[in-house]
């Protein structure tokens, strides 16, 4: 299989190696967009391990990760959930987004982040140790959540911490480059497109343009979309509902394409 591509920016893939040496858990944070999940995608191909994702929402609970007693025909199954399955495999499990899921799933995973490395099943009341090539991941937006749903300190300080950010102009045209099919300075002015409105504290948008919002640009412009609607498509429409902010970041995007 093909190994994802990613761009290193900082020294994120020699840490997260180490991390993964030392079987240490490992906390991304960063905004919405800036690469979190593909550099996971990136390390798991790199490293050779197999790769659990779950994407937490405020719905997900411990027995979503840990598992559940299921009908299947007239017999009661227990049937072990995504964290389980990777405990006892000894894969990469990411959880994403993980402050917008419930509380008990810091509980859950608590064990499995310190010298115990453990997970404690509750519903069967039995305790399974960690494969020895397990390793625990997860991620989370510190501005989004700021305010409304947080890690505690006591849990971030469990893990080793990697920032994550959008990169700047020039590693980012590259991104563009390799993402995508587009022209080099058409990417340098989506890319500047990006910077400026990121800068635009004023309009108070609750995300700002993420990389991933440049390459579904860039695609369709690469796809012979007119340039200004694959942008207002892309980028601006994702962005807010609201008409006088639309048409400001419309006047500021016709500026440079």
């Amino acid at each position: 299989m093909q190994i994802p591509y990613y761009l290193p920016v900082n020294k994120e893939v020699e840490v997260f190696e180490h991390c993964y040496r030392s079987r240490l858990p490992v906390m991304l944070k960063g905004p919405t967009g800036s690469g979190k999940s593909r550099f996971v995608e990136f390390m798991a191909h790199k490293l050779g391990k197999n790769l659990i994702t779950v994407a937490c929402h405020e719905e997900t609970s411990a027995t979503d990760l840990i598992g559940r007693f299921l009908l299947k025909g007239a017999e009661t199954v227990w049937v072990d959930g995504p964290l389980t399955k990777a405990v006892k495999e000894g894969s990469i499990i990411y959880l994403d987004e993980i402050a917008e899921a419930r509380p008990d799933i810091i509980v859950a995973i608590h064990p499995l982040t310190d010298h115990r490395r453990q997970l404690y099943m509750d519903k069967l009341g039995t305790t399974v140790a960690a494969h020895p090539d397990f390793l625990l991941v997860i991620s989370f937006n510190p501005g989004y959540q700021k305010g409304f749903k947080e890690l505690k300190p006591s849990t971030k300080q469990r893990f080793v911490g990697l920032a994550f950010n959008y990169p700047k102009e020039k590693t980012e045209v590259e991104i563009l480059l390799n993402e995508t099919k587009i022209d080099e300075k058409t990417a340098g002015s989506l890319v500047k497109i990006a910077s400026k409105i990121r800068n635009l504290t004023e309009l108070g948008l609750a995300e700002t343009v993420s990389t991933r919002l440049l390459v579904d640009a860039a695609h369709l412009i690469a796809a012979d979309l007119p340039k200004r609607t694959a942008v207002e498509a892309a980028i601006l429409q994702p962005l807010t509902d609201e008409e006088e902010t639309l048409a400001a970041l419309r006047d500021l995007a016709n500026l440079y394409i």
